[in-house]
């Protein structure tokens, strides 16, 4: 038995996830590892004390868990809660709860796991600020007028088409469209035309029958009929086979449509969302991409705007990722120096903000806990031979000479601590150039 306990110890120890047990009187009888490590409380601390005088959650003295699960002997899923910790900080986390019973059936107690969910709400945080629109971070006139866009057209089916570069956030914006539409409860398709060779792409869109091809050896719905009654996002239309594009605007006239191999004409309700980077008049001109079916699709049409055409969104943008790294990496990152802002602001930005999003989690990895990102901790890629004011001052350093060194002495009436700050260097490091060169 003694070593069936170490062995059951070692299990529970072994788990992410927060484990407490209680007896009948509500007194703990167990912790383990996890539930330590998240509530800051040991075994020795805890072991024999009744459990709402230790963590105090919102539910201790009116809607216990336990006394739940013991009165009615019914399991308690995913309750979202807050208990105290033994720092007093209160912790979000989402609780199980259970009856324990002897080999009689009897209740003797109860089991409660427990995981810790404080990134979770701090990312919905992040995703709920005042400048956040389900999830686009943005305050510029260009994308707030976008936003009120998507609101007016939550009522209609009409289709839409997202045209932007890449990485401007096609996608955020379809999501955006669907979760404000009144399909929002409704199935929600993705397909990525460009990642699906061609020669497959009309089974997976439309479904084929047994035996429609080599391999086709049980029919398969399309992802039109999946989307039946909700929507589907077309991303990448551009890339979409000219000789499958007659079918797509059949779809978008009369909701109709065939599998491959099959004669028998099949009918879908679907809201469609279309987008893609190309230069969709360039497309239409050589042929590419017909006129017929960019007039279906173009009903509401949405361009984004660069990231370089709405510059304001920058500051946003980079607080917005530099928090989410921050948590995700478990650092603490106070902020960015001003060089650092300045030149992100000026930086064209060709990948838009998925390249920003990149650069700060780059940045992020890179910086040292506690210290403010600068120029130096981005992507050489982007910064090119750029330092940050620091490495440039310590460059400048080496080249002043005695009488360079004495004319910003007297401008700072030989103030070394003001001296430093113009050079960007530290007070020790001037210390040790005037050593070198003699002046005292």
């Amino acid at each position: 038995m003694k070593q069936q306990d170490q062995n059951t110890n070692t299990i529970l120890n072994s788990l992410a996830e927060g484990v407490i047990t209680v007896d009948k009187e509500f007194r703990i009888t167990f912790i383990n590892q996890a539930a330590a490590k998240i509530t800051g409380f040991t075994q020795n601390e805890v072991i024999g004390k009744i459990c709402k005088n230790v963590f105090r959650s919102e539910f201790c003295m009116d809607n216990c868990p336990i006394v739940h699960v013991l009165k009615t002997n019914q399991s308690i899923f995913d309750l979202e809660t807050e208990i105290e910790c033994k720092d007093d900080a209160p912790r979000p986390v989402r609780i199980n709860a259970a009856v324990l019973k002897d080999d009689k059936q009897t209740p003797v107690g109860a089991v409660i796991t427990l995981r810790d969910i404080s990134l979770l709400k701090k990312y919905e945080v992040l995703l709920n600020q005042d400048n956040s629109f389900h999830g686009i971070i943005s305050k510029s006139k260009q994308m707030r007028e976008i936003f009120t866009l998507i609101e007016q057209i939550s009522e209609t089916d009409a289709p839409v088409l997202i045209t932007g570069e890449t990485g401007t956030g096609k996608e955020l914006i379809a999501d955006a469209i669907q979760k404000l539409s009144k399909r929002k409860n409704e199935k929600y398709i993705k397909v990525n035309i460009s990642v699906i060779p061609h020669n497959l792409l009309a089974s997976e869109l439309f479904g084929h029958v047994k035996g429609a091809f080599t391999d086709a050896y049980k029919e398969r719905l399309g992802r039109f009929e999946l989307a039946h009654k909700g929507t589907i996002f077309l991303d990448e239309i551009g890339e979409m086979p000219y000789s499958l594009q007659p079918q797509i605007l059949r779809v978008l006239q009369n909701g109709s449509f065939e599998r491959l191999g099959e004669s028998v004409t099949r009918y879908c309700d679907v809201r469609i969302i279309a987008a893609t980077n190309i230069d969709i008049e360039k497309a239409l001109s050589e042929g590419k991409f017909r006129e017929d079916l960019f007039y279906r699709l173009n009903v509401i049409h949405i361009d984004i705007p660069p990231l370089n055409k709405r510059k304001e969104d920058i500051p946003l943008l980079i607080n917005h990722f530099l928090n989410k790294f921050s948590i995700t990496y478990k650092k603490n990152i106070p902020g960015v120096e001003e060089d650092f802002l300045e030149f992100m602001l000026n930086y064209y930005w060709p990948g838009n903000v998925r390249e920003l999003e990149n650069a700060i989690e780059y940045a992020v990895i890179k910086n040292k806990p506690d210290k403010n990102l600068c120029i130096c901790s981005l992507p050489k890629k982007i910064r090119g031979a750029i330092n940050c004011k620091k490495k440039n001052s310590l460059e400048g350093l080496e080249a002043l000479n005695n009488i360079s060194i004495i004319e910003l002495l007297n401008k700072h009436k030989w103030n070394k601590s003001e001296v430093a700050k113009e050079l960007g260097i530290d007070r020790t490091t001037l210390w040790r150039k005037l050593k070198s060169l003699g002046i005292n």
